[in-house]
C-alpha cells in the first residue's frame, strides 16, 4: 500500500479496536449496560473493517493482465464500500436493536461493576485519541495546504485514510455518548439514559456508514481529476508549440494513485508523422510532470477545424511520413 494509503493509521486504528473492544465487552458481561455492548460490536466492527482496507490494499497491487488491463486500483474503492456497508448494518443497526430492546425492557446496572463501564470508556477515548491522532498526521502528509477537512474527505482518491478519519472521529464520539448513558445512568439509576446512549450511537454510526457508502460510491463509479489537476493537465498541453488547439479531453482514476488521461489534440495538417509522435511525446512528459499521478495518457493526433471552418479534402488530414 502507498504512503497515501495510510498505512500506519490503519494499523493504529484496529491495534486500539482489539484492545478496546475485548474491554467493552468485559465491560458489558460484568455491568449489564447496553451502551457497552454497543460500544463493543462498534469497536468489533471496527477491527474488521482495518483488516478489509488492509486486505484491498494488498489486492490492489497485483499487476495489470488481460482480463484488467488497468490494474487492479479500485479493489481498494470496492473494500471501502464493503467497510460502510459493516459499519451501517453490524454496528449502526445492531446498536439502535440493542437500544429499543433496552427501552422496551429496561434494567439496572449491576451495582457491583457499575463504574467499571466509566474506567474503560475514559481509558477507551484516550486510545482512540491516539488513534485519531495518527490519522490526522498521516492525513495532514497528504492534504494540500489550505484545503478543509470536508474537503480532503470528499476529494480524497485513496480511500484509507477519510475511512480511518472517520470511523476514529465516530469511535470518540460513540465513546462520549456512552459516557453520558453510563453515567446519567449511575447517578439518577435510571436505565432509561443507559438505553438513550445506545440509541445515540447507533444514530451515529449509521450517519458515518452513509457519508461513507456516498463518498465511496462516487470513486467506484469513476471520478476524474480534480479541477486542480484538471487546469495543470490543460495547461501543459497547451504550453508549448506541438498543439494548436486541445480539442476534447477526459479524465478518470483507474486507482487511487493512477489517473487515466484520453484527449484529441489538434496538431498543424503539415507536419510529418515523426514529428507529430515526438511532439505527442514531449506532450506527455509535460503532463506526467505537472501531475504525477497521470501515468495511464492516451493523445489522439487530428487537424483541428474551427465551427463553420471549410471542409478540407481528404488527403490534407492524412499525416505524412518521412519517407
Amino acid at each position: 500500500m502507498s504512503a497515501s494509503g495510510g498505512s500506519k493509521a490503519i494499523l493504529a486504528a484496529f491495534l486500539a479496536n482489539m484492545g478496546i473492544a475485548i474491554a467493552k465487552f468485559i465491560g458489558w458481561f460484568l455491568s449489564g449496560s447496553a451502551s457497552m455492548l454497543a460500544e463493543a460490536i462498534h469497536s468489533v466492527a471496527d477491527s474488521g473493517n482495518q483488516l478489509l482496507l488492509m486486505l484491498g490494499g494488498r489486492k490492489a497491487r497485483k499487476s495489470a493482465d488481460r482480463a484488467h488491463p488497468f490494474g487492479y486500483g479500485r479493489e481498494r474503492y470496492v473494500y471501502a464500500f464493503v467497510v460502510s456497508i459493516i459499519l451501517f448494518s453490524l454496528g449502526g443497526l445492531f446498536a439502535i436493536y440493542e437500544g429499543i430492546d433496552k427501552l422496551t425492557h429496561p434494567h439496572e446496572l449491576d451495582p457491583q461493576w457499575q463504574y467499571l463501564p466509566l474506567v474503560i470508556l475514559i481509558v477507551a477515548i484516550a486510545l482512540e485519541s491516539f488513534s485519531l491522532r495518527t490519522a490526522v498526521k498521516e492525513s495532514n502528509a497528504i492534504r494540500p495546504k489550505g484545503q478543509s477537512w470536508v474537503a480532503f474527505i470528499r476529494r480524497a482518491k485513496a480511500p484509507e485514510l477519510p475511512v480511518v478519519l472517520l470511523e476514529d472521529l465516530g469511535a470518540l464520539l460513540g465513546l462520549t455518548f456512552a459516557l453520558f448513558g453510563v453515567g446519567m445512568t449511575i447517578l439518577t439509576h435510571n436505565p432509561f439514559f443507559d438505553a438513550l446512549g445506545t440509541l445515540m450511537i447507533g444514530t451515529l454510526l449509521i450517519i458515518v456508514a452513509a457519508v461513507l457508502g456516498w463518498e465511496t460510491k462516487s470513486l467506484l463509479v469513476g471520478e476524474g481529476a480534480t479541477p486542480e489537476d484538471f487546469d495543470k493537465i490543460v495547461a501543459a498541453i497547451e504550453k508549448g508549440p506541438e498543439v494548436e488547439k486541445l480539442i476534447h479531453i477526459k479524465t478518470l482514476y483507474v486507482g487511487p494513485e493512477e489517473l487515466l488521461v484520453a484527449a484529441k489534440v489538434g496538431v498543424p495538417q503539415d507536419k510529418l508523422l515523426a514529428d507529430v509522435a515526438s511532439d505527442i511525446n514531449t506532450v506527455e512528459g509535460r503532463i506526467r510532470e505537472a501531475v504525477p499521478t497521470a501515468r495511464i495518457i492516451y493523445l489522439e493526433p487530428d487537424v483541428y477545424r474551427g465551427a463553420g471552418g471549410e471542409q478540407l479534402p481528404t488527403e490534407s488530414v492524412i499525416l505524412k511520413s518521412s519517407d
